[in-house]
Parts: C-alpha cells; sequence; structure tokens
C-alpha cells in the first residue's frame, strides 16, 4: 500500500508550482523520516531539478540562503500556507565534490538527477524523499532501516566519513534521539575514522552532543567513547569512564555514575550538562585510604574549574557557563546534614535562588545513583535541606545586596562618595544580614553604616 505523507500546504504548494513549471521537486530528508515514524518534523525541506535562480523566478518572495549550494528560501503567505508567512528551504539536486577537509566539498555541481542528490547524504533514513504523486522514493532502503531500527550509511561508510566528519558524531546522536542500533560496517568506520573529528569545529561538535545529550537516550555517550569519539572531544569522559568508585557509598565507575544522573534529570541542556560535569573532576581529586577506600576531597571545586574550560572550548554561553557551573560547585552541599539556617542563607546566596530548583534536581538524581548504603539517612537529610532553603526563600530572607533594606543613594546621604569604598560597605552589610536576617531594616543598616564610619 502507497504511503500518503500529509504535508503542510505551503510543501504542498511549492511543489506544486515547481512541478507545473516542468520540474521535479520532493519533501526531502528527516520530514520524510520522522513523518514515517508517526513524528512531527520541525522543518519540511524540499528538493528540486530547478537550478537556484529558476526557484527564484518562479516564486515573488525568496531569500539567498546558500546560492552556491543550490539553497534558496521560499517565503510562502498565508493564503498559500494556511497559516501565517512560513519559510521553506529549497535546494537543487546537487552533486558533491571533493571534500579536502572533512568538512565541505571544494565544489557543488547542479544535478538533473534525484538518485545523485539523495546518495550523496549521511544515511538511509535521511535520504528519502516524497511527493503526493509517486509516494515515498526509497532508492537506498530507509524504510528497512526504519522498520529494523538501524543507522546506517548510505553507500560506503567511509566515503560518507570522508566527506564530513561530523556523520560521526550524528550517527550517535540519530541513534540516541530515535532509539536505534548502529550497523556493523558503519560503526567499524566511525572508529576508524574518529580522529577526522579534530577538523570539526567546536560549534558544529556542541550541537551534535548537545542532541545527544538532551534526548531520551543520554547514555549513547557510552557508544561514542567506545568508538574512541569523545577521546578526540571530550576526553575528560574517558577518564571518567576509565576510574571505579572504592566506596561504600558507590556501585559504578564514575562515568556509569555519571550516565545514570544523566538519565535521571529532564531533558534540559542545563541539568543534563551540570550532570555529564557533576564529577570530572573525581579522577584528578581521588586518594586511595590504607582500607583500599576511595576519596574524592573538594572534586565540585575542581570540577567547577574543569567544567568551565570543558564548556568554553565547546564555545556555550557565558549563562549556561555560569548555570553549570555553579550546580557543578555546589552538588554536593549539604550532604553530611546538621545545617542551619544561617548556613544555608549564605549557601543560596552563591548559588542564587533561580539555581535552586535546579540544584533540587541534580541533588537528588545524584543521590538515585549511588549504592544503597545510608540511603534513609541520606534521604533525610536531603529532605531537610530542601524544607530550611524552602523557608529562607519562601520568607523573603535578604540574600543579595539588592535586597538590603539600604542602598547606594543612601550610603551617599551619610557621606560616602560612589567608589570601591562603597561596594565594598554594602558587601559588609549583606554578611552582616545573612548572620542575622533581622538586621535588614532601614534604620538598623543606617547605624551600622555610622558606626563603620566613626
Amino acid at each position: 500500500m502507497d504511503i500518503k505523507i500529509k504535508m503542510p500546504p505551503g510543501a504542498a504548494y511549492i511543489i506544486d508550482e515547481l512541478n507545473k513549471n516542468g520540474f521535479e521537486a520532493y519533501i526531502v530528508g528527516g520530514c520524510v523520516r520522522d513523518s514515517l515514524l508517526g513524528k512531527r518534523p520541525h522543518d519540511w525541506d524540499i528538493t528540486t531539478s530547478a537550478t537556484p535562480y529558476q526557484v527564484k523566478d518562479i516564486f515573488k518572495k525568496t531569500v539567498d540562503t546558500g546560492l552556491q549550494h543550490g539553497t534558496v528560501t521560499v517565503l510562502v503567505d498565508k493564503a498559500h500556507s494556511g497559516n501565517d508567512e512560513y519559510a521553506y528551504e529549497v535546494t537543487t539536486y546537487r552533486v558533491d565534490g571533493i571534500y579536502e577537509d572533512h568538512r565541505r566539498p571544494k565544489e557543488v555541481t547542479f544535478s538533473r538527477s534525484l538518485k545523485e542528490d539523495l546518495k550523496r547524504r549521511d544515511f538511509t533514513i535521511n535520504a528519502m524523499a516524497y511527493n503526493d504523486s509517486e509516494g515515498v522514493v526509497d532508492i537506498f532502503g530507509g524504510k528497512d532501516d526504519l522498520d529494523r531500527h538501524l543507522v546506517r550509511c548510505v553507500g560506503v561508510p567511509s566515503d560518507r566519513f570522508d566527506e564530513d566528519a561530523l556523520r560521526i558524531l550524528r550517527a550517535v546522536r540519530f541513534a540516541a534521539q530515535l532509539g536505534f542500533d548502529i550497523d556493523e560496517p558503519t560503526k567499524e568506520a566511525m572508529k576508524n575514522q574518529a580522529r577526522f573529528l579534530k577538523d570539526i569545529s567546536a560549534e558544529r561538535i556542541r550541537e551534535e552532543l548537545t542532541k545527544l545529550i538532551i534526548s531520551d537516550n543520554p547514555g549513547m555517550i557510552v557508544t561514542a567513547y567506545e568508538l574512541g569519539l569523545t577521546k578526540v572531544f571530550l576526553p575528560e569522559f574517558d577518564v571518567m569512564m576509565e576510574t571505579p568508585q572504592n566506596n561504600p557509598n558507590h556501585i559504578y565507575s564514575v562515568g556509569i555514575h555519571t550516565i545514570k544522573v544523566m538519565e535521571n534529570v529532564p531533558k534540559d541542556v542545563v541539568l543534563r550538562y551540570a550532570a555529564l560535569l557533576h564529577d570530572v573532576a573525581k579522577p584528578s581529586c581521588k586518594t586511595t585510604d590504607e582500607n583500599g577506600i576511595d576519596h574524592f576531597y573538594k572534586h565540585p571545586v575542581v570540577g567547577s574549574e574543569m567544567a568551565q574550560d570543558i564548556l568554553k572550548r565547546l564555545k556555550f554561553d557565558n549563562e549556561t557557563i555560569d548555570r553549570v557551573t555553579r550546580l557543578v560547585l555546589y552538588h554536593d552541599y549539604g550532604i553530611g546534614g546538621d545545617l542551619g539556617e544561617r548556613s544555608v542563607r549564605r549557601f543560596l546566596a552563591r548559588l542564587g535562588t533561580e539555581n535552586f530548583e535546579d540544584f533540587i534536581t541534580i541533588r537528588e538524581a545524584d543521590r538515585l545513583a549511588q549504592s544503597d548504603y545510608n540511603q534513609d539517612k541520606k534521604a533525610e537529610n536531603f529532605k531537610k535541606l530542601k524544607a530550611i532553603c524552602e523557608t529562607v526563600i519562601e520568607e523573603k530572607h535578604c540574600l543579595k545586596i539588592a535586597d538590603l533594606a539600604i542602598g547606594g543613594k543612601d550610603l551617599i546621604e551619610l557621606g560616602m562618595k560612589p567608589s570601591k569604598a562603597m561596594g565594598d560597605m554594602l558587601k559588609y552589610l549583606l554578611e552582616e544580614v545573612l548572620d542575622n536576617p533581622k538586621l535588614n531594616d532601614r534604620y538598623k543598616l543606617i547605624e551600622i553604616v555610622k558606626r563603620k564610619l566613626e
């Protein structure tokens, strides 16, 4: 039975217009794959025998997205899209020239052959096309691989990875996102050519790694490790995988424990990277006592510095780096219990209340990925810590300079000039209030300032 894919009106309109003008046109790639899997595609890409300039002649509103690679973005108005104006990438059939850097072809040649266009694509499940008149065009067995839950290269795997080494990591990412296996010849080529990932930009690596990390199967990063991929772009993970934890609190190596923590947190970029890196310094901080028990003193402090270096290397934005490194630094806070409000206030002042829910999530995920040893006590300590934190937050205790009952204007009125000394005074007042919240009163703080200025 022919498979019918329900395209958006805008995509159907573009294909119809191209056909009316004598050109072939199909939706192609991920949108076909996702539609066959019963998933909702994010993007609807179109491939055609028309050249970019022929596409531009047919449609009124276009954007020159990448003419040299055959891509034009067509803007479909509301009348034809059934919604607000919507953009579709339309790319001419092409044949890629020689790849010299494992990243991009030296030149691109336009083609009139759909088969030539599909054979240059990465995996069979991404090398299918569709239009309503012909149905699914599947030259390389993509539908069978979908049924077999298999990621397999189009043609010779080593050729595909020579063309673009990022495909080596993309194979693991697709396997993680779809819950698929990778076929053995593809795996073998990935292992043999993993070193070429060094030629790929940090931004492209970050994009694929992040998609893997926030998938339903973040543990697929172990496959990346086993095939030698992480050795190129995240060697710290390799060391984690090779570091056992001979300690009553643990039953896994640092690496496998890390995977368990990742699986215990939501599919959020900050949380998943915090889980991935929370114990990154354990290998370098590991010591073994006279009883053969391993300890990892100061690993959160060292780990936050390592996490910062790693995230910078992967070209993450400053906000993500700050949030992840804070969670790494404080993920073990309160593990011993016996905490009071004063200590918790200082902790929350450093953590930032905006990061509190993430801290709770990481802390609990970390506990659940440990051994059964002392779990009842750990759970009780966690419950008490959470309760104290929630009380401090709900009662709106002063935790930052902006929460103080006086500010810079008040200090100026007391005779201070805008200077570093003024900033130091506000920091001093915050320290006093963190010790004793009742001092956060305008008149009390003014008296403290007056005494300090005498």
